[in-house]
């Protein structure tokens, strides 16, 4: 790997937190759990490694003490170093902050409130990232692919199938043969059809990304797309460079548990992990192997270190530490780290968070566009 110094990334680690309010109600979108051993970070953090990125802030909001104790020194990213490394970027009230004078809701009130540690860098250009972006993206040939352009600043987009009942903020970009963006507006929920969408991650200079966070909080623009890039579309250059791999984000707990379902098909686990010279990294845990009882069934499923089992476990995630009782039988579910399931259970298209312990003979069932979700440290 190429060590590139003239890229810092910055990551914004709360954006969404709302549209899993569930999930994150203790802690940031960025270190909520995913596919067994990960958090969604860490798709974002390796992304930037990859590419020889070792300079990175992440934009925190509140209840980020997970994700700290997640990322530490940055070590397992090679994160940990006397030069750039990582850096998590706490919230600092502005009087600019918005008009309540409150923690910052966008992305451009998050530029605003880490615009010293952006003047601060040395870098030439800047990576920026929303945390739940799902993907495994060549972020070296997007830079190249920028720089050789000299545009003002270059798009992840990605052709992807938009339905008219999907409510989630989608941005929709049109463009030229030249790959420059001609137009960029909100989904607006009338059309069924494949479109451009952008994937939240852009490129440009550090200077430039200097620039429009003055001029925001020169006008109190609040929005990065609409008050920003939507203003500068004539006047700016502006490309895309075209994703054509898996991509997924998340913006509502079904988005969530369709997502880590879909980790159990071997082509995206393949199309996410087995990219070579690309891995996903995260926080290295040293657990004992998990543990099968002989009378325990295992179909379809990704079954983290740590665990015992001793029932039927079948098209179902189980994080770290998770136990199984006997005649106990899991189905379609999400069970998260340390979860404990008692004998004669039935669970269907369940999501538990960490240290959720369930009793004897329960019976608990949801569906895939409605999950059945239980918090944090409860006992049923």
């Amino acid at each position: 790997m190429i060590i590139n110094m003239s890229v810092v990334g910055i990551i914004f680690s709360n954006i969404h937190d709302k549209n899993i309010s569930e999930l994150t109600r203790m802690r940031t979108m960025a270190s909520v759990p995913f596919g067994c051993r990960y958090r969604l970070i860490d798709f974002t953090l390796s992304n930037m490694v990859n590419s020889g990125i070792t300079h990175v802030g992440v934009i925190t909001h509140y209840n980020y003490q997970s994700l700290m104790d997640h990322i530490g020194s940055g070590k397992d990213w090679d994160l940990a170093r006397r030069q750039g490394g990582i850096h998590i970027l706490p919230p600092y009230i502005t009087a600019f902050a918005n008009n309540q004078n409150s923690l910052y809701t966008t992305r451009l009130e998050a530029l605003k409130s880490i615009n010293a540690f952006i003047s601060g860098c040395t870098e030439e250009y800047v990576v920026l990232s929303d945390c739940d972006v799902i993907c495994n993206i060549d972020l070296d040939a997007m830079i190249k692919r920028h720089i050789e352009s000299d545009a003002d600043a270059t798009f992840a987009v990605k052709s992807s199938y938009i339905s008219s009942s999907d409510k989630s903020s989608i941005s929709v970009l049109e463009y030229d043969k030249d790959g420059r963006i001609t137009d960029i507006s909100e989904h607006t929920g009338y059309l069924d059809g494949f479109k451009d969408i952008n994937l939240n991650i852009w490129i440009m200079r550090r200077k430039y990304l200097e620039d429009i966070v003055q001029d925001a909080i020169a006008h109190n623009y609040d929005n990065f797309i609409t008050d920003v890039i939507a203003r500068n579309i004539s006047s700016s250059d502006y490309r895309v460079f075209k994703y054509e791999g898996y991509f997924a984000s998340v913006s509502s707990l079904a988005d969530y548990y369709f997502c880590s379902m879909d980790l159990l098909n071997a082509d995206t686990r393949k199309s996410l992990f087995g990219i070579k010279n690309r891995p996903i990294f995260t926080k290295v845990r040293n657990s004992t192997p998990s543990i099968y009882n002989e009378d325990a069934l295992v179909r379809n499923s990704l079954i983290a270190d740590g665990c015992v089992i001793e029932g039927t476990v079948e098209h179902s995630i189980l994080f770290r530490g998770v136990k199984v009782g006997a005649g106990t039988h899991i189905k379609n579910s999400i069970l998260m780290q340390d979860t404990l399931i008692g004998e004669n259970i039935y669970l269907n298209c369940v999501i538990t968070d960490k240290n959720v312990v369930i009793r004897d003979g329960r019976i608990l069932s949801g569906h895939e566009t409605k999950p059945f979700y239980i918090d944090k440290n409860s006992y049923i």
